[in-house]
């Protein structure tokens, strides 16, 4: 099952009873107005970790009523992320979400051995994008963590996102591993990679999915173009994940889906324990609360 935008998530997560969220260093802004919005959907509980006062005044501003919300009230950020990832380490909590604090600090303490929510598994971001014309969300991995991955850690993230989609609903992801053409060239890293992706799937090491590549964006997403070029590929034109070569080209792509194609973006990081919402500052509200949809759907439908 595909989804075509954010507000059928949105209604999918409402036939299952909710689960719980613990955001850690609560007190921002943005973060307050996507739990305002997650309220109105009906869609989580949430737990807040931070400095109580703050919170209480910010949630004013976002004309959030945090009657019936949970508040830990710890001024210092990094003791409130350890208290959030505690919440969601013992159980008392389904999802983890970032507020006001440094992300490296964050996932320091997510990855922490004592107490974290490490799993032995590489962290990777995978994001989801809402596109104006296009007829469904796309997901991409990933740019937002791993810088220049190597083979072994691109197979790991790829694991990742397969597994969050298959969480999802969709049971047979369709992946396609993205470079500039479809040549692989000993002297471009990304196509050798993307063929030895490829052979990985084909070996079963990656169950569940169709992985091909190396790939263009145009043929991934387009049954058109890669009709012109005579490319015949179970997954040209119909790529449900898009596995970028390097964080340059995921941060590219993104903005230019967000700022030129008026998209938006949900993002989660994969590959801890449980789900974890690492978006930027500047991620809008409504992008924030597509995060919260999107991770708790993932939890909920696998609980039922």
């Amino acid at each position: 099952m595909s989804f075509e935008n954010y507000h059928q998530v949105f209604a999918a997560v409402k036939k299952f009873p909710k689960c719980r969220m613990c955001i850690a260093a609560a007190a921002e802004e943005t973060v307050l107005q996507a739990v305002r919005d997650a309220r109105k959907e009906d869609i989580v509980d949430f737990v807040l970790v931070g400095d109580e006062e703050r919170i209480w005044r910010m949630a004013m501003t976002a004309s959030l009523n945090l009657h019936g919300i949970e508040i830990i009230d710890i001024k210092e950020p990094l003791a409130a992320v350890e208290r959030a990832v505690k919440e969601v380490a013992d159980g008392k909590a389904d999802i983890l979400m970032k507020g006001m604090v440094n992300s490296s600090d964050f996932l320091r303490v997510v990855l922490s051995p004592s107490g974290g929510l490490r799993t032995g598994r590489i962290l990777s971001h995978l994001a989801a994008y809402e596109i104006p014309g296009y007829y469904r969300l796309i997901y991409m991995t990933d740019g937002g963590l791993n810088i220049s991955p190597d083979l072994e850690q691109k197979i790991g993230i790829t694991k990742n996102s397969v597994e969050f989609l298959q969480s999802i609903g969709m049971e047979e992801p369709h992946v396609a591993v993205l470079t500039a053409n479809e040549k692989v060239n000993p002297k471009v890293q990304s196509t050798v990679d993307a063929q030895e992706l490829k052979l990985v799937a084909l070996r079963g090491e990656i169950p569940g999915a169709v992985v091909d590549g190396p790939m263009a964006l145009d043929v991934a997403i387009s049954l058109e173009a890669a009709t012109h070029k005579g490319i015949k590929s179970e997954v040209a034109g119909k790529a449900d994940l898009l596995v970028v070569p390097n964080i340059e080209a995921g941060n590219l792509l993104g903005k230019a889906i967000i700022y030129f194609a008026s998209g938006k973006m949900a993002g989660l990081v994969l590959g801890a324990a449980k789900p974890v919402i690492l978006t930027s500052r500047n991620e809008s509200s409504y992008g924030k609360m597509a995060s919260i949809a999107l991770a708790a759907y993932s939890i909920v439908r696998n609980k039922a």
